[in-house]
C-alpha cells in the first residue's frame, strides 16, 4: 500500500513535469490538428491572402502570450522565493551600550626630506640602454 501510493505520486509528479516541457510541441501539434479551422475562423489575415499567412499569425499570438505567462509565473516565483528567504532569517537586535575607550594618540614626528637627495644605486643599475 505504502510503496503503491509514493508511485502514484511519483508518476503524477512526472506528468506533470512532462506536461511543462511539451507545452510548445503541444501547441504546434494543436495547430497542425486545427489549421483549417484556425484558418478560417481565427486567422487575422484571413482577408489578406497575398500574405499566405495560413494561421501563423495566431501561432505566433500563442506562442508570444505562452512565453510571456512563463516570464511572468518566473518572475513570481522569484519574487516569492526571495521574499520567503528574506523572512526566514531571524534577524536579533541589540541595543546594549559598549562601553567606550578613548585613548590619545602618540605625538607624530616629523622628519625633512631635502629635495635634492644623492641617487640610488638601483637606480642607476636599472634603466634604459643608453646607444
Amino acid at each position: 500500500m505504502r510503496n503503491s501510493a509514493k508511485q502514484w505520486i511519483s508518476l503524477s509528479l512526472l506528468g506533470l513535469m512532462l506536461v511543462k516541457v511539451w507545452v510548445i510541441p503541444l501547441l504546434y501539434l494543436d495547430f497542425e490538428i486545427r489549421r483549417e479551422y484556425i484558418v478560417a475562423n481565427l486567422c487575422e489575415n484571413k482577408n489578406r491572402p497575398q500574405m499566405h499567412c495560413d494561421g501563423k499569425c495566431y501561432l505566433a499570438k500563442r506562442i508570444a502570450a505562452l512565453d510571456e505567462q512563463e516570464k511572468r509565473q518566473a518572475e513570481k516565483t522569484y519574487m516569492s522565493r526571495l521574499i520567503d528567504q528574506v523572512m526566514d532569517q531571524l534577524a536579533v537586535f541589540s541595543f546594549a551600550q559598549q562601553p567606550v575607550v578613548v585613548g590619545l594618540l602618540p605625538q607624530a614626528v616629523f622628519s625633512v626630506v631635502p629635495c635634492f637627495t644623492p641617487r640610488i644605486a638601483v637606480d642607476d643599475i636599472f634603466h634604459p640602454p643608453l646607444v
